[in-house]
């Protein structure tokens, strides 16, 4: 029997003997997997400066708690939180601007949103690192 193919999969045909079959299936799931949340483009619409962002929420640990791709989990979602008005846990609201947004992420005791008990731990980021994570919540929407 000679070696597969790339692309064609042997596999026993019902006669006991061997087949080859083009890969269809695993085709199907790596398009099927690079279209899921890990690992994949962001989307064409993020800036250079949010793509960074998004690099920095992946390599300090973010992404554990506000979701691979700001979808939320025991953090706060990411995506619409930008301008969005947000009751905080004393019960005051606040428009997430930037200004929130930095704060949130250097004093993150300072302005906790209503429902999440979990506390944010304190990250050391740059001044760029803050502004491109910042970019990056605000591309969310």
């Amino acid at each position: 029997m000679s070696p597969p193919r790339i692309g064609i999969l042997p596999i026993r045909a019902h006669n006991g003997g061997m087949s080859t079959r083009p890969l269809l299936g695993l085709a199907v799931l790596a398009v099927a997997l690079a279209g899921c949340g890990g690992g994949g483009d962001a989307g064409p619409d993020l800036s250079e400066q949010a793509l960074r962002g998004r690099a920095v929420a992946e390599s300090n640990g973010c992404v554990a708690c506000h979701g691979d791709r700001g979808q939320g989990s025991v953090g706060p979602a990411w995506i619409g939180l930008a301008g969005a008005t947000i009751t905080l846990d004393d019960g005051s609201s606040v428009v997430a601007d930037s200004g929130y947004l930095r704060r949130a992420i250097l004093e993150p005791k300072a302005q906790r949103k209503d429902g999440y008990t979990i506390e944010m731990p304190v990250v050391e980021l740059t001044t760029q690192q803050v502004d491109d994570l910042v970019a990056y919540i605000e591309e969310l929407g």
